[in-house]
Parts: C-alpha cells; sequence; structure tokens
C-alpha cells in the first residue's frame, strides 16, 4: 500500500529549544561533529488504493489541521504566540483555523486569548463547531 510522509521542521528563524538540548547532549554522548538539530515530527499516512492528487491535499489539509491545533494547544490558544510557532502571520492563523473548522473561544466569549478546559474535546484537539 502506497504512503505520503509528512516531515515537518520549524522555519529556520523559529527557534527550536528541542534541537538546542539535543545538540548540547550530543558530545557528552561521544558525538562531537555536529553543531546544530533542528527537530521535527514526522508521520505517514497509508492509503489504500492509489495515491490521487485529491488524496495528497487531504494529506496536507490532515498535516496543517494537526500543526495549527498542536500550536494552538501549546501556547494556550494565544493565536501571536502560535502563529510566530507557524512562521505565519495571526491573520493567516485566523483563516487558517476558520477553513479547518476551528474556532477561537476568546472571540466569541470575550475571553483573553487563554484557553479552558470547556475548549478542548476529550481527545485533546480544540473544539470544533
Amino acid at each position: 500500500m502506497p504512503r505520503i510522509v509528512v516531515d515537518v521542521m520549524l522555519k529556520p528563524e523559529i527557534l527550536d529549544p528541542q534541537g538546542k538540548a539535543i545538540v548540547g547532549a550530543l558530545p557528552r554522548l561521544g558525538f562531537t561533529a555536529f553543531s546544530a538539530v533542528r527537530q521535527g515530527k514526522r508521520f505517514e499516512l497509508t492509503v489504500d488504493g492509489e495515491v490521487t492528487e485529491e488524496i495528497l491535499a487531504q494529506a496536507r489539509e490532515a498535516a496543517e489541521k494537526r500543526a495549527i491545533e498542536a500550536a494552538l494547544l501549546r501556547h494556550r490558544h494565544r493565536l501571536n504566540e502560535a502563529a510566530t510557532d507557524l512562521g505565519i502571520s495571526r491573520v493567516t492563523l485566523y483563516r487558517l483555523m476558520g477553513s479547518h473548522g476551528l474556532r477561537d473561544p476568546s472571540a466569541s466569549e470575550g475571553k483573553t486569548n487563554s484557553m479552558d478546559d470547556e475548549d478542548l474535546r476529550g481527545d485533546g484537539q480544540i473544539a470544533t463547531e
């Protein structure tokens, strides 16, 4: 069965604390040839049947939505910080949230860009409409 591999990496201008921790630990483990590390994420999507343009579009949408959800959770739904983490503008993040059915809890309830437990579904993802 075909697989779609998605590698997600931070943009170079985004601070990577995991990468810094890894590069700091490497010499203690006897690996001295490396001067920098960028930590990313990888996931594989198995496809039943042929990989079409439609399937690739669905893979991109799934990866994009997951990256947005993860950034929003990491930054407790503070949109400016999540957008910076993703390497996009706040306006672009807000537009992408809308296209993926993700809502900003602070917009409808007068909150200040923070996230309450009621904004999370049981699976830890951002509540959708």
